[in-house]
């Protein structure tokens, strides 16, 4: 967790001086000063790097030194239970199918955008609700 609090750290302060670095090229070289979309990005992408170190820092101030941590820990030390997923749910390629879809109405038309919300929807809940009928019933 601390080593990679540092390396929230360190994006941050790259992003910054990225940052500060295109605000004053595009300010001298642009006809209409900084450019409205890239320096604002940047801006708020070291916000969250910062927001990840700081939220990182203080979780690892809270939590015991984690196997991350030890430069003297074996790979078998992180070991456990990753998560809990169903082998053959189709339920991820209706959410994706639902998602690209959503993105393709807003660039091409609005009426492909309520088809993705449908799949979307369609996709979320059976991949929620998968574990609670059917073959992998609890």
């Amino acid at each position: 967790m601390r080593a990679t609090a540092q390396i929230f750290w360190i994006l941050g302060v790259f992003f910054l001086i990225v940052a500060v670095a295109y605000g004053v090229v595009t300010g001298n070289f642009e006809p209409l000063g900084v450019e409205s979309a890239g320096f604002p990005a940047l801006i708020a992408v070291t916000g969250l790097a910062f927001m990840i170190a700081m939220g990182l820092t203080l979780a690892a101030k809270k939590n015991d030194v984690g196997p991350s941590d030890d430069l003297d820990a074996e790979v078998s030390e992180h070991a456990g239970v990753q998560g809990s997923f169903s082998p053959y749910s189709w339920a991820p390629l209706w959410a994706g199918i639902g998602a690209a879809l959503c993105f393709l109405g807003v660039a091409a038309g609005w009426w492909i955008f309520a088809f993705g919300v449908i799949f979307s929807i369609y996709g979320v809940l059976s991949w929620v609700l998968e574990f609670s009928v059917g073959q992998h019933q609890h």
